[in-house]
Order: C-alpha cells, then sequence, then structure tokens
C-alpha cells in the first residue's frame, strides 16, 4: 500500500499530550490494501478485489454530505476507547486524562458525530461509556445515536423482566452472561450490599427465569414466527443461557437477589421517563442516513431494503420505535431487528441483487456500519454493486484481550464533503484513503 504524498487526509489529533493510543500519520490509498488473512476471509455475498470497489464507485454520481461525518461504532462499555476514537476524528480535543475530560475541536463543532450501536457490554464500564456519550451530546456535537445488537438485548431483556407470557418470558434472560457486568455497577453504584433483605434464589428463578412450562409453551407460540430449526436452537440456548447467568452472577460476586435487585434498579435508570440513563433509549434510531450513505450496525436484507424504498429513512425508524413500544419478540428476530445483528450468513435474512436495487433506488450507495470486527481496522466490501464500508475496528479492551492485540484500541472512520472517506485505526500503520475523485466519479455535496 503506497504512501500518499499529500496529508491532506491526515486528521489532527488533539490529544493534549495526554495518554492516547498511537495513531497514523501517513495515509495510502485503500484500494491499494493488498489482502490479508482478515481481508480475504470468505464472506458471503462480499468481495473484496479491487477491481468490483473501483467498478462500484464509477458506476453512478456520489451525494456527498455538507458536513464532516465521524462514524464510531462496537465501543462496547470502553470510555477511553470512546474518548480516543473520538481524537482519532480530528474533532475533539482531549484535556485531561479524565473519561469527561475532552471538548469540541473548530472541526467537532461543525461536523455530525455517529455513533453506530454496541454501546453495552464486553467493557470495563457500561456507565462509564454512557457518561462519555452524553458529555459529547451535552457539549452541543451533532449526535446521531444509532442502536447495535448489545444495546437492542439490553432494553428487551430489562423491558420484559418478570414477564410471563411465553413469547417474552425467556427475554431477560436471553441477554445472557454478558449483562451480569452492568447489573454488577448498577447494584454497587445504587444499591450497595448493605441496603437490606433480598429475595431468595427459587423466587427470582420463579420472576426472571422461564418456568419449565415455557419450554413447551413457546414452540407453540413461536411456529409462525421461527423455523423449528431456530425455535430448537433458542430452546437450547435458553436452557443454556440460566445456567451460565447463575455461574457469572456469583463469579461476580452476586447473589440471585442482589441481582434481581439490580435488574429492578435498571429498569429504573434506564426505561423510566425521568431515569438517570432514560435519554439512551429516547434517542436511539435504527438507520440515518446522509447523502449516498446509510449509517446502521449491520447490515440490510431485502426486507428491509424493500422499506427503506417505500418509506425512507423515517419510516423506518418510526416503525423501529413503534416496535419498541409494542412488540419486542417480533423486533427483536424480524428484518428491523436483523439490521442490528445479521452478518449475511444462511441464519440471517436474505439480502439479495432485490435488496440491493431497492437500497439505491432509495439513493442508498454505500452502507457505513459496524458489527463485525476487524483486527486490522476498517474493511471494504461490496454486496451486489452496493459498498460496504465496515467499521468494527476492535476498539473495545474486551474484545482486544480476546483477539491478543496490543494496546488500548482507538478508531473512527471520516466521511469528507471533498469526496473522500477516510479510515483511521490504531492498528493500521496508514490511513485508509478512499478518494473518490481518483475514480472518474461525480460528486454531488448537500
Amino acid at each position: 500500500m503506497g504512501v500518499l504524498r499529500s496529508s491532506r487526509h491526515a486528521p489532527t489529533y488533539l490529544s493534549g499530550g495526554w495518554n492516547q493510543p498511537w495513531l497514523p500519520t501517513e495515509a495510502g490509498s485503500w484500494t491499494d490494501l493488498p489482502s490479508t488473512g482478515d481481508e480475504a476471509d470468505a464472506f458471503p455475498h462480499g468481495t473484496t478485489t479491487t477491481r468490483e470497489i473501483k467498478k462500484t464507485l464509477s458506476k453512478r454520481p456520489w451525494v456527498f454530505p455538507r458536513r464532516e461525518h465521524f462514524f464510531l461504532s462496537d465501543q462496547h462499555a470502553d470510555v477511553d476507547a470512546f474518548v480516543s476514537s473520538l481524537v482519532a476524528t480530528g474533532g475533539v480535543a482531549r484535556t485531561g486524562v479524565g473519561d469527561l475530560d475532552f471538548a469540541l475541536s473548530e472541526i467537532g463543532r461543525n461536523a455530525v458525530f455517529v455513533i453506530g450501536g454496541d454501546c453495552f457490554d464486553k467493557g470495563p464500564s457500561n456507565l462509564r461509556l454512557l457518561r462519555g456519550v452524553r458529555h459529547l451530546i451535552d457539549l452541543g456535537a451533532r449526535v446521531e445515536l444509532l442502536a447495535g445488537n448489545h444495546d437492542l438485548r439490553t432494553y428487551v431483556g430489562l423491558a420484559c423482566a418478570e414477564r410471563t407470557d411465553p413469547l417474552h418470558a425467556h427475554l431477560f434472560v436471553r441477554m445472557g452472561r454478558k449483562a451480569i457486568p452492568l447489573f454488577k455497577e448498577i447494584f454497587d453504584a445504587y444499591i450497595g450490599s448493605e441496603s437490606g433483605d433480598f429475595l431468595t434464589e427459587n423466587e427470582v428463578r420463579r420472576r426472571l427465569f422461564p418456568s419449565d412450562a415455557w419450554y413447551d409453551a413457546f414452540p407453540v407460540v413461536a411456529k409462525d414466527r421461527l423455523t423449528p430449526r431456530n425455535i430448537e436452537k433458542e430452546l437450547k440456548r435458553i436452557r443454556e443461557k440460566c445456567v451460565e447467568l447463575e455461574k457469572c452472577c456469583l463469579a461476580n460476586g452476586m447473589t440471585l437477589g442482589q441481582l434481581h435487585a439490580a435488574v429492578m434498579k435498571a429498569r429504573d435508570i434506564f426505561l423510566s421517563p425521568d431515569g438517570d440513563f432514560s435519554w439512551f433509549f429516547r434517542r436511539i434510531k435504527l438507520v440515518y442516513r446522509s447523502g449516498s450513505f446509510l449509517y446502521l450496525h449491520a447490515g440490510l436484507d431485502d426486507e428491509a431494503s424493500a422499506m427503506l424504498r417505500a418509506t425512507g429513512v423515517e419510516g423506518i425508524n418510526a416503525a423501529f420505535r413503534e416496535a419498541l413500544k409494542q412488540d419486542l419478540f417480533t423486533l427483536y428476530n424480524g428484518p428491523l431487528g436483523n439490521v442490528l445483528r445479521t452478518k449475511y450468513r444462511d441464519s440471517d435474512l436474505p439480502f439479495s441483487k432485490a435488496g440491493a436495487t431497492d437500497a439505491r433506488a432509495a439513493g442508498v450507495h454505500a452502507v457505513v456500519h459496524g458489527h463485525r470486527n476487524h483486527p486490522t481496522g476498517q474493511r471494504l466490501t461490496t454486496r451486489h454493486g452496493l459498498l460496504n464500508v465496515e467499521c468494527d475496528a476492535s476498539v473495545d479492551a474486551g474484545t482486544r484481550s480476546l483477539e491478543g492485540l496490543n494496546g488500548p484500541g482507538a478508531a473512527a472512520t471520516i466521511i469528507k464533503p471533498s469526496g473522500a472517506v477516510i479510515a483511521v485505526s490504531a492498528d493500521h500503520p496508514l490511513i485508509k484513503v478512499l478518494d473518490f475523485r481518483d475514480f472518474q466519479t461525480t460528486i454531488l455535496v448537500v
């Protein structure tokens, strides 16, 4: 990958001399990126060949936003990675070592920050990260907050805790062991071990876990909503998750009674109108669009693309908001939920040429998303002629530990009005630049 002579694409990192992960300062053409083990992974309906990417870029006019857009995704409860990624945009200046020690730069005051989902789970502290996101909003930044599969799972689990109807009685347990650190944080911050009596273990199991009768009732109510294979898979998962949840609870020094108390407090601070973190779920959207670029957490399928063509971004987001209030099971398992979790596997809803055609008819030529992490930074692919910019760059400490990545993580993807997509990652030696002007492409700015 040749180094570009011009440095016009390099953000100015305003770290203020404070602790900050290494970030690249030299840029290279993204389409010259040689294939690595990560880039060459088999990926259904996707290609990373330079020829296909160049063909996609040159076939149609591209509309770029008038403001710079910064995309950060999959921060996973790691406020240090979040602040470092903000610095990587050039839109934020670090002013100290604290979680909230950052301010908007002149560029940041005029830009749009798109947080692409998965703020919850894996990292050191869910609440610290959420306070960091809130601080960015309070600084006056234009922030678009998108839902990820971990965020939706948290909302659904809290909303369905203590429900007994067969479609929803298992959805708290569905959160799994990854949610226990969040409840431990909430217990320590809001309740404390000296706060009084807690429910017995059997009473907690009765209230939060699906009953024995659920395993017979669920296949009946779900038979018109899920395939027989997926129903059996769900029954097996829930049995496993019930065991995992208890084990993880004990490993984190909590009794089941304390877990229940933390869950009830979590419902209060996240779901009550005046809760400390109620702003988060009030603000989240499923998708956001600017120009030819559609931002979301995971990807599209044919049904979501048809909805996008028929109703636009506003219609999809309205359907998402309504489903959050009315039909959580269908939301979690249907096309809107698929937007949050697809990896284009056989088990995911299909995305075909028809879906790509619908997306293009809606004015979308590129999907900017996270969800599928890459240890060498952001990745380009195409699916049926639709450009995909994959931006989960393994920034959170939990993921980095599992993948053996050295040092702290940081990454940002920048969409510039000049007609370029720029990827900055602490795990790649160069800033990856996709300059659309190099491909005889017509560029419009709106």
